[in-house]
């Protein structure tokens, strides 16, 4: 029986090029950035890295969670133009949560087929930090005598109120229904952090960062926006979180639930930072390469997106991977690497269990465990992540997945041009 869910191919779409800032632990060096700001930063510097002139980008689409500021609204638009985009060109802001940041590169798929545009650029971002502490019942005032309903953003909006159940309750359901023990779950979290730790040594992570630094970005006739660093921090140059990590040592934290198998330090990572692409059709790659004696990082081949129950939205990649390799006539061994975003460890655990993965695919330079979830900048991350291990490894075929609060999953899948 065919896969059920949402499916886009692309015939001739490819990402340029794409980088991200650091993943800096929430609170930290990071915190009092706006999410804009770090959206400009990330679009400014992918620009440059690609060779693409600003005055080229017909499409800006973003993505961005929780509100970080009161100028939330102008996210899209505000990225779009202190990249420098022409100010003709229109922006908008896509939202499927964990999995939005795969949403970008799909609408910039369909964008581009259909000849809307001929390079887009594609921006996720968000503060952890900056979540606000929010309420929204006082428009009419404060009643005598009544509650106070002012609540922290972030942690509210971990809970399904149609299952009734947390982000991390939904990780132990599927710890049950796949038999995922602690032991195991920690283990996974270990080898998360050991390959973190491993490719930041190795200075493949720093191939795909931009530090971030105190800089003004200036726009002509309009108020200068900027990113100013707190303290004497000159410069933030690597992701904060990724720290070995052994089995024993995380086997000594307090589980969130009594007898339950995940753990602050086997959940993913509270991490601000942004990532950003282009992506742009095979006319406009003809014209690039020839200027430029570049080839693409990446084709952007097919996205998937399917409905789960929301009780157990940590299985959603295992449909959304199905369907992508049942609709692009794929099989699993023919897949070279798959990232999917670890959310929580008993998740990917019974994702991997549900599909049968190669672990040895899978995540090999670490996930959200060790690095951290930025929410709609995660699917950028794992897709430049993952097109860049492509062409390291020399592989063609790469899948990234995330699941989705609420009970949905997202897949993306990439070819390597190089191994075509």
């Amino acid at each position: 029986m065919t896969t059920q869910g949402f499916f886009s191919r692309f015939d001739d779409v490819w990402m340029l090029d794409g980088v991200r800032t650091p993943m800096v632990d929430y609170c930290g060096a990071l915190g009092h950035i706006s999410p804009t700001d770090l959206g400009i930063k990330a679009a400014r510097a992918v620009l440059q890295r690609a060779n693409v002139s600003a005055s080229h980008i017909g499409s800006v689409i973003t993505g961005n969670m929780a509100p970080g500021d009161f100028d939330q609204f102008f996210l899209p638009r505000h990225i779009g133009l202190y990249a420098g985009a022409p100010v003709e060109v229109p922006a908008i802001m896509a939202q499927r949560i964990c999995g939005t940041g795969f949403e970008l590169f799909r609408q910039a798929g369909d964008q581009l087929q259909s000849g809307a545009c001929e390079a887009a650029l594609v921006v996720g971002t968000e503060s952890m930090t900056r979540n606000p502490i929010a309420a929204f019942e006082h428009r009419t005032g404060f009643k005598l005598g009544a509650p106070v309903g002012f609540k922290d953003y972030m942690w509210e909006a971990l809970k399904d109120p149609a299952a009734g159940i947390n982000m991390i309750q939904t990780a132990e359901n599927l710890a049950k229904k796949y038999g995922v023990t602690r032991e195991q779950v920690d283990e996974f979290a270990s080898l998360s952090f050991a390959r973190a730790v491993a490719a930041q040594q190795s200075g493949f992570l720093a191939g795909e960062i931009v530090p971030v630094v105190t800089e003004q970005f200036e726009l002509e006739g309009y108020q200068p926006r900027g990113i100013r660093l707190q303290g004497k921090t000159a410069e933030v140059a690597q992701d904060t979180h990724p720290r070995l990590s052994p089995p024993e040592v995380l086997a000594k934290l307090k589980s969130v639930y009594p007898g339950g198998v995940q753990t602050g330090g086997n959940s993913s990572a509270l991490v601000d930072a942004a990532a950003a692409a282009v992506v742009a059709s095979g006319a406009y790659v003809k014209d690039w390469a020839k200027a430029h004696g570049s080839k693409p990082l990446a084709r952007v081949v097919a996205a998937t997106a399917v409905g789960v129950p929301p009780e157990i939205m940590g299985i959603g990649p295992a449909p959304a991977i199905r369907l992508l390799l049942e609709r692009c006539g794929l099989t699993l061994a023919q897949i070279g690497r798959i990232e999917i975003n670890e959310a929580q460890g008993a998740q990917t655990i019974a994702v991997e269990r549900e599909l049968g993965l190669d672990r040895s695919k899978l995540n090999v330079n670490g996930g959200a465990i060790a690095l951290g979830h930025p929410l709609a900048a995660t699917g950028v991350r794992l897709t430049i992540t993952l097109a860049r291990e492509l062409r390291r490894a020399g592989l063609r075929w790469g899948i990234a997945s995330a699941c989705v609060g609420g009970g949905q999953g997202m897949a993306l899948l990439l070819e390597n041009p190089d191994a075509i």
